[in-house]
């Protein structure tokens, strides 16, 4: 875990780097380290897909990071958690696990005893300690406005017979609670064709965390009417969490792609 804590403040200077004039040999001599590079694993949350981290995705393959963004089933922690984790035992060499929203709970679980993963990365995102549930961190603090009231409630069956109830955030507020500073075309898109978390994901306690004993990063969004910002700041400090705060929405990976990018940059150096 971190010993150290840094906080950088979006539109502060950005840190330079320098820039290696090699003869071809030495040129041959560092293709082995780029070739080292982490895959990055990028994990969406409730009301999202994984085309969310497009623009992320598209920065990070342009500097030669290998990507995946698999598909969050968003049925409950324990499962998600395992089909991650099973996605992840199929990928060799070092992994950089990053998250936004819901995604925070299952790469804190799916990351544990996995030897590869090297650096979490929380964009926005929860970080729970063992025991905690989703709603108890996002009303840990005030200023949340992901209410009852905010959401749609729609039954959809299981294979065991007994149904279960999907939640969606209405449209009419999609915008406000989730990405106030995107275009409203985009965000009326996005509220058409949101994918659904399970409510019952609300009160499922988490497991033993991965923060505890992987690196951690944190992109805190200022202006997240999700999960309150003053929430963020307390798990990434618990965490130990190297810290960046951004003026953006909940979808911060959206609206400040580059800023993101960076922070997973750092995690995986």
């Amino acid at each position: 875990m971190p010993t150290t804590r840094r906080t950088v403040i979006a539109g502060s200077a950005a840190l330079a780097t320098g820039t290696l004039l090699a003869t071809p040999a030495a040129a041959a001599q560092t293709r082995p380290s780029a070739k080292a590079k982490p895959t990055v694993v990028l994990v969406h949350g409730a009301f999202a897909d994984a085309s969310g981290w497009n623009d992320v995705a598209r920065s990070l393959r342009h500097d030669g990071y290998p990507v995946i963004a698999p598909a969050n089933p968003l049925r409950s922690v324990s499962a998600d958690s395992a089909y991650l984790a099973s996605i992840l035992a199929t990928l060799s060499g070092p992994l950089v696990l990053v998250a936004h929203s819901y995604g925070g709970m299952v790469i804190t679980n799916a990351a544990l005893g996995n030897p590869n993963v090297r650096s979490l990365v929380y964009i926005a995102a929860f970080a729970p300690d063992q025991g905690e549930t989703l709603q108890g961190l996002q009303l840990k603090y005030p200023g949340t406005k992901l209410d009852e009231a905010a959401l749609d409630f729609r039954p959809y069956p299981t294979p065991d017979g007994a149904g279960s109830i999907d939640g969606y955030v209405k449209t009419a507020v999609f915008r406000e609670v989730f990405a106030g500073d995107l275009p409203r075309s985009t965000t009326d898109l996005m509220a058409a064709s949101q994918r659904p978390g399970d409510v019952h994901t609300l009160g499922e306690p988490s497991g033993a965390p991965a923060w505890k004993s992987i690196p951690s990063w944190y992109l805190v969004a200022r202006n997240d009417n999700l999960i309150p910002a003053a929430a963020q700041r307390f798990m990434a400090q618990r965490a130990g969490a190297h810290t960046t705060e951004v003026n953006a929405s909940h979808v911060a990976m959206i609206s400040q792609p580059r800023i993101s990018a960076d922070v997973i940059r750092h995690a995986a150096r």
